[in-house]
C-alpha cells in the first residue's frame, strides 16, 4: 500500500462508515428524499465540526494531513468501534506506534511457546505471524485443519486457506465467518503499508474469491474475539466442537496464539485419530 493506496483506503473507509448511517442515528432530521444511502458529507462535516472542503478532500483522496483532533471529531461522528477508530487512525498515519514505518518482520517462534503448543494435544493450536502466516502447530490442529496440505500459492497462510481449503468451509455458519475474518485481517494489513506480500494476498484472495472480493470491498473493520466454533462432516473426524480464544504472545505483539479447547467429544475423537497416528508411524 503506498501513499496513494494509503489516501484512497482512508477515503473509501470513510464513505463506508458515512453511508451505513441513517440521519436518525445521527439525531438528524431524515429531511426529504436521499439519493444515496447514509448521511450526506456537509453532515458529516457539521457533526465532526470541520469544514466541508477539508471532509470532501479526505473522501476524495487528496494530500491532506488531518490532525488527531479531527480524526478525534470523525470517529465521534461516524459513531466508530474501538476497531474501526484504530483503523482510520493506522490508514491516516496518526497511530501511536510505529508499525506503518517497519517493513516485514522476520518471524519465528520461541521454543518455550512451540513447546507448550504442541503440548497441548488434542487441543488444536497454532501461532499466527502478523501476515497471517501459520507458524507453528501442533498434531491435534494438523488433525483438524490438515494446515500440511499444499494450497499455492499461499500455502502457510491462514487466511488463504481460510477461503481455498475445504475443511475451512465445513465451519457451520461459514457464510457469517467469512466476512468478519476479513474484517479482522484488514486491521493487520493497514499496519504494513507497502508490503508487497500482504498485497500480493489480497491480490490473490480478491482474483479467485467472490466471498473475498465481497467483504473486502464493504471496509469493514473488526477486533478478533473469542467464541464457539463447530465443523459439520469432518472428513475422518465427524462432527466437531470448540470453544476457540486468541490470545497475544507478550513478547512478539504481531503474533497470535489460537487455541480450541474441544467439547469432550470432540477431544476423544482427535485423541483416538492421534493415537492410530502414532501407532502407524512405529
Amino acid at each position: 500500500m503506498d501513499d496513494l493506496e494509503r489516501r484512497k483506503s482512508l477515503a473509501d473507509f470513510l464513505r463506508s462508515r458515512r453511508e451505513r448511517l441513517a440521519p436518525t442515528d445521527a439525531g438528524l432530521s431524515g429531511g426529504s428524499r436521499r439519493r444515496t444511502p447514509g448521511l450526506r458529507r456537509e453532515e458529516v462535516a457539521q457533526l465532526a465540526n470541520i469544514s466541508i472542503s477539508w471532509y470532501v478532500s479526505l473522501e476524495q483522496g487528496r494530500d491532506v494531513q488531518p490532525s488527531r483532533q479531527v480524526l478525534e471529531n470523525l470517529s465521534t461522528a461516524l459513531q466508530l468501534t474501538t476497531a474501526e477508530r484504530n483503523h482510520m487512525f493506522s490508514l491516516a498515519r496518526l497511530q501511536s506506534t510505529q508499525d506503518a514505518q517497519r517493513g516485514l518482520p522476520v518471524e519465528s517462534v520461541a521454543p518455550a511457546l512451540e513447546l507448550a503448543i504442541r503440548a497441548l494435544n488434542p487441543h488444536p493450536a497454532y501461532v499466527l505471524g502478523c501476515r497471517w502466516d501459520l507458524l507453528v502447530w501442533n498434531h491435534a490442529a494438523e488433525a483438524v485443519f490438515a494446515f500440511s496440505d499444499i494450497a499455492p500459492p499461499h500455502s502457510r497462510n491462514y487466511l488463504w486457506r481460510s477461503f481455498t481449503h475445504p475443511y475451512f468451509r465445513r465451519h457451520e455458519r461459514w457464510h457469517l465467518l467469512a466476512p468478519i475474518l476479513v474484517a479482522q485481517f484488514r486491521v493487520d494489513f493497514a499496519r504494513y503499508p507497502g508490503d508487497p506480500r500482504f498485497k500480493a494476498l489480497v491480490g490473490d484472495l480478491m482474483e479467485i474469491s467472490e466471498e473475498f472480493r465481497s467483504a473486502w470491498a464493504s471496509h469493514d473493520v473488526t477486533s478478533i474475539a473469542d467464541g464457539h466454533k463447530r465443523m459439520n462432516q469432518h472428513p475422518f473426524l465427524g462432527v466437531l466442537e470448540f470453544e476457540y480464544v486468541t490470545l497475544q504472545v507478550p513478547t512478539n505483539s504481531d503474533q497470535k496464539v489460537v487455541i480450541y479447547s474441544c467439547s469432550p467429544e470432540t477431544a476423544a475423537e482427535i485423541g483416538t485419530r492421534l493415537k492410530l497416528r502414532v501407532d502407524r508411524d512405529r
